[in-house]
């Protein structure tokens, strides 16, 4: 609480522009910045998920560059209004709090900007961005020492969320929408649950399971294809089944086999186009590095945790025990990612939450999400700007990204006065100022609280 009632006397040149001394300039810079980078995260991103959704030919006539450019105008604004506001908030104030440099005024440029973004996007942000301030809130906690980590702890929380998502399953009206397709892609058809008939009462009538075309198969061993066919035919159709599985054409050894290959295709093909973008730039002066794109440890590591946790896990328990899916979760020990967890988490609690106010148990607030937006997202830039070890480091990464690294060059020495040691990971950066424009000389790093 100390900390929150020091202030220190500098311009917003000597703490945040320090590589221009107008603030207007440093503004159009950053913005200029934001606007270039925003543009090629959106116009690739765009073009490929309309390729992937088969859109008409009127989409892109119409509707592909407005959405682009309406999408890189919120990107572009959250970046160039946050360092306007950053300027106007030490105007106001005359000193600079622990507060404004990040949260104050992150807050209301951020709030300005989702309202510049699509209605259908907003939501999705705003879940993005609670996860991530919420990793943030934690880490600091735990820097601070108001919390032990636990051990294993992103796992625990993948293996409780993995279970609750396939309760909310199989329960009538449990999910709806992006959830509810999701699971049904990730879990297969057949896991879809139907409530006006039992399981068994759908079985289909044939020979048992241990009975073996006889005079045909002995003709199939005359070559090995031919015996390797039927091997296969004979596993797959003649295999044990437990009386409640609905995957009628398979038993459940081939059928969890089958989902194993196809969602670890899966989990492989995502990490690879992940890292696609990166490995571009360099593939002509280095071809190597699409091997390693290809080749990656990273990429298995995802497969694995894709075909084992959420489905093949599941699969093979859905057929042996049919509703335990906990153990699954497990899986993430193949590829440990608090992202993940911390995702899938929030989406549940999101999921939760309308399903209250659905029940009417808990008040529906309409401009919920934009606000939830602004705070988690100047929660964020609060760590960007005090204590940049406790935020998430591809966010950070983001962060250079979309300020052509200006976001670096904050003067972070003098913010050490504040007690969490903003200068950490910046001990070698010392801006050159121009004396004449400063209000505590340049050479003084101890400043006055």
């Amino acid at each position: 609480m100390a900390a929150l009632s020091k202030s220190i006397p500098h311009s917003c040149y000597e703490i945040g522009h320090t590589w221009s001394t107008s603030c207007t300039l440093s503004t159009l810079q950053v913005t200029a910045g934001a606007l270039e980078v925003s543009f090629k995260i959106y116009a690739p991103l765009y073009l490929i998920a309309a390729i992937l959704r088969r859109r008409k030919k009127d989409y892109y006539m119409k509707r592909l560059l407005p959405e682009i450019l309406q999408s890189t105008s919120f990107l572009t604004a959250n970046g160039g209004l946050y360092i306007a506001f950053f300027c106007i908030l030490r105007k106001l104030l005359g000193r600079f709090y622990p507060w404004s440099a990040g949260f104050g005024a992150a807050l209301p440029a951020s709030y300005i900007a989702i309202l510049i973004e699509r209605k259908s996007r907003r939501g999705l942000l705003t879940i993005y961005m609670a996860n991530l301030a919420t990793e943030t809130v934690f880490r600091m906690a735990v820097t601070r020492g108001l919390i032990n980590p636990m051990k294993h702890g992103e796992v625990l929380l993948f293996c409780l969320t993995a279970s609750l998502y396939m309760f909310f399953f199989r329960c009538k009206d449990g999910l709806k929408g992006f959830a509810f397709s999701a699971l049904k892609f990730i879990v297969g058809k057949e896991e879809i649950p139907t409530h006006s008939f039992l399981a068994e009462q759908a079985l289909p009538v044939g020979p048992e399971s241990g009975q073996v075309a006889g005079t045909e198969s002995v003709s199939r061993w005359k070559s090995f294809a031919a015996f390797t066919k039927w091997l296969l035919e004979s596993v797959c159709k003649h295999g044990p089944r437990h009386r409640c599985c609905k995957h009628y054409q398979d038993n459940c050894f081939s059928y969890c086999i089958k989902g194993f290959i196809r969602m670890f295709s899966v989990g492989y093909l995502i990490q690879c186009c992940l890292k696609v973008p990166s490995t571009f730039r360099h593939v002509f002066t280095k071809p190597s590095r699409l091997l390693s794109l290809l080749y990656n440890k990273e990429n298995f590591q995802l497969g694995s945790l894709t075909c084992v946790s959420i489905l093949p896990g599941n699969k093979l328990l859905s057929a042996m025990v049919h509703y335990t899916c906990f153990l699954a979760g497990m899986s993430m020990f193949f590829y440990k990612s608090t992202t993940i967890s911390m995702y899938l988490f929030s989406k549940l609690v999101e999921t939760m939450y309308f399903k209250g106010i659905e029940a009417g148990r808990f008040p529906y607030f309409s401009e919920a999400d934009t606000v939830i937006y602004a705070i988690s997202t100047a929660i964020c830039f609060q760590a960007a700007v005090m204590e940049v070890q406790n935020l998430r480091p591809s966010y950070w990464k983001f962060l250079l990204r979309l300020t052509k690294g200006r976001f670096s060059l904050m003067n972070r020495k003098a913010l050490d006065v504040f007690g969490t040691e903003a200068s950490k990971h910046f001990s070698d950066f010392i801006p050159k100022l121009d004396p004449r424009y400063t209000v505590v000389p340049p050479e003084k790093l101890v400043h006055l609280g």
